[in-house]
């Protein structure tokens, strides 16, 4: 396989950084090297190569798709968590980063503050890539869409709406995502749990170019009419645990459920989730939830969680076709 070269050595921070051609060029070799992952087609494109894992979050997605994109890339990963580091304790993000660079070709962070990976990349001097901050997760969105356009078609027009608190970093990245590659993408949340308006100003001045629409309402016909997909993500997210009751009591009519789905008017209407979901009682946090709240599921039910028109495990596995196609290109 032939890499494209305009991307290497680039950082991926946000999708903001980047045009609707690059991450068109980045789809394109997440769908590829899919291909070839399953039909057993080696692509060890990078061999010889080792990258830094820099967990502060906890994670079972990024951190095993990063893991066997590296290997199938023939990359050496080195896991290193929160407790095995320095990392803004007894050294500098900027004096890790230094270090780290000269040690490893390229860096990925999971973590809170988005400035962190922002400093990595500033003094790492190889590609940084984020795994999750608490304003972006553009990984995902890679992911996110790769799944919509093996589910619904062309990105260019589809109707895609993120229900829940339209703040989080989910419904950031889907937002600046969507302007870029031509999606009438709806946010439909409390006005309470609005995004910030300077950044749906620059999704809709992206959106002004590519033709994409951007809404943001709490009105569920506006919203829901005619969708393509619905997406959601956890009501709470890590580090926000105190905030359970407020977010039920605002959030509770924004479950997506059956009736949500016929709100669409679309019978094949996909539903995607980010995970992990508190769709049922089978972890501790589902059970603590419904002993204290009530409720045997949060943000779906699990009835759509398992349904036919859930999407969501193609969606978790596309987490690492599509992490593999950064790495590929950056590296």
């Amino acid at each position: 396989m032939q890499l494209a070269t305009n991307l290497k050595g680039q950082s991926f921070l946000t999708l903001k950084d980047f045009s609707p051609e690059d991450i068109r060029l980045m789809l394109d070799t997440a769908h590829e090297l899919k291909r070839q992952k399953k039909s057993g087609q080696p692509h060890r494109l990078h061999e010889g190569k080792q990258v830094a894992l820099l967990f502060e979050k906890t994670s079972t997605r990024t951190r095993c798709a990063f893991t066997v994109a590296a290997n199938d890339l023939g990359v050496a990963p080195e896991f290193l968590g929160a407790s095995d580091i320095q990392l803004g304790k007894k050294e500098s993000v900027e004096d890790t980063a230094k270090v780290l660079g000269r040690m490893f070709d390229g860096i990925e962070f999971r973590g809170f503050k988005h400035s962190t990976v922002e400093d990595l990349a500033k003094y790492a001097g190889v590609p940084v890539w984020n795994g999750l901050t608490d304003s972006f997760h553009p990984t995902q969105i890679l992911a996110d869409f790769m799944t919509l356009e093996e589910h619904v078609g062309p990105l260019d027009g589809l109707k895609l709406v993120f229900v829940g608190d339209g703040r989080n970093n989910m419904a950031n990245s889907l937002m600046i995502g969507s302007a870029k590659m031509g999606v009438d993408f709806r946010i439909l949340a409390p006005s309470e749990l609005h995004p910030d308006a300077a950044l749906v100003d620059l999704a809709r001045a992206t959106a002004s170019e590519t033709d994409a629409r951007i809404t943001v309402t709490d009105d569920r016909t506006t919203a829901l009419m005619n969708a393509d997909a619905i997406y959601t993500d956890v009501w709470v997210s890590m580090g926000e645990e105190d905030k359970f009751a407020e977010r039920i009591a605002l959030l509770r009519p924004y479950q997506v459920n059956s009736q949500m789905l016929a709100e669409t008017n679309n019978p094949n209407v996909k539903f995607l989730h980010c995970l992990p979901s508190f769709h049922d009682l089978n972890t501790v946090t589902g059970k603590k939830i419904y002993e204290e709240y009530g409720l045997d599921c949060m943000e779906v039910t699990d009835e759509v969680f398992r349904s036919e028109h859930s999407v969501v495990f193609d969606e978790a596995e596309n987490r690492m076709h599509s992490i593999k196609a950064v790495m590929a290109l950056t590296l």
